[in-house]
This record gives C-alpha cells, structure tokens and sequence, in this order.
C-alpha cells in the first residue's frame, strides 16, 4: 500500500476563522466524507464542490489518471530531473518555478503551514503534500501561463531522456496530462481566490 494525495482547494479566509483545534479535523471531513458509497457507480474525476455536505468552502479535485496515489506526481517530479537539462531556459525556468512552488522539495518532513493547520504529530502520517495559499496559487498560475505554450516542445527529449514504459508515467503523453491536470486544479483555486492543500492517506 503506497501514498495517496488528496487536492483541497480552500477559502483561506474561512480556514482561517475556523478554530485551529478543529481544522485538520475538517480537512480531513472534507478530503474524505464520510458518505453511502455507491459501488456500482463510476470513480468521482475532476471537482467535487462542496467537497463534503455543509462545506460549501472546500472543494475536493480527483485526477484522472492517479487512482488517488501520490506515485505519478512523485515520478512525474523525477521524469522532469531526467529531462529538464534539455528543455529551454524559459521552459526550465518556468516549469522549476511551477513544481517547487507546488510541492515541498526543500524539507523532507514540511512544517504545519505556518501554524495554519495544526499538525497532531503522527509519525507514521506525513506533513502536507502540498500547501499553497492563494499569493502561491497565483503565482503558479503565471508560470503555468508560461509552460503551457513551450511543453509540447519538450515531447522528443522526454521520449529520449525520461520515458519509463510500464511505469506510472510512461512516456510523454502521461507526463502532459498530468501537469495539465495540475494547471485546471490551480485555475479554478485562483479563479475562486482560494488555496491549495495535497492531504496524504
């Protein structure tokens, strides 16, 4: 059994007002609801709003193509160490600036976001896969604006340098898709002024 992720775009200012003791709790309510599953019924893709009954300032977003694992994003991060060297400066600088703004790669173990979600300090559970508040989510948005016209440029050197057949991120098809998926998660937080937060399961 592996890491999951779970994309929460969130009103910062209503998570803000709600008690610091209570937030994680409804983080999680909203991440995973306690809800009748119907298990004939087709996997939930794309937003779910409100992401939980009675949270209407939560939105929920399952990817296409992950089955909830974390496993694409993180190889995802890896195909584009293999095959960054040989994008352009603007595409390489753009798309950096796109992943480490997105995903924590400085500290293995992040910090609660700045005192914002209190963390209970479980060591088999690790911190949040991702935190953007929304001056983050903004400006992802315009490095994505940036990435998104120069990536198909960058298909021969991925198949070159980075395919992985069989793999969770085959070739670079799954590689698009999955950053494409990113960029419609990041703009509709912007669009709604909201924030981001990856839960992990």
């Amino acid at each position: 059994m592996g890491l999951d992720i779970t994309v929460l775009a969130v009103d910062w200012g209503r998570l803000e007002a709600t008690p610091e003791g209570r937030r994680l709790e409804v983080l999680e309510e909203a991440a995973y609801p306690d809800v009748e599953l119907d298990w004939d019924a087709e996997p939930e893709k794309g937003w779910v709003c409100p992401a939980a009954p009675l949270l209407h300032w939560i939105a929920r977003y399952e990817f296409h193509c992950t089955s909830g694992s974390y496993k694409p994003h993180f190889w995802a991060g890896q195909a584009w160490e293999d095959v960054r060297g040989f994008a352009g400066p603007r595409l390489q600088e753009g798309l950096d600036g796109f992943l480490r703004d997105l995903f924590w790669h400085d500290d293995p173990v992040p910090p609660p976001l700045d005192g914002l979600v209190h963390d209970p300090g479980d060591p088999r559970r690790p911190g949040l896969l991702v935190a953007c508040p929304p001056k983050t989510v903004s400006a992802l948005a315009a490095r994505w604006a940036v990435v998104d016209p120069l990536l198909e440029g960058l298909r021969e050197a991925y198949d070159v340098h980075a395919a992985r057949p069989g793999g969770w991120i085959e070739d670079f098809d799954g590689f698009a898709v999955l950053l494409r998926e990113w960029a419609v998660v990041v703009r509709e937080a912007e669009q709604r002024g909201w924030g981001l937060l990856g839960l992990p399961w």
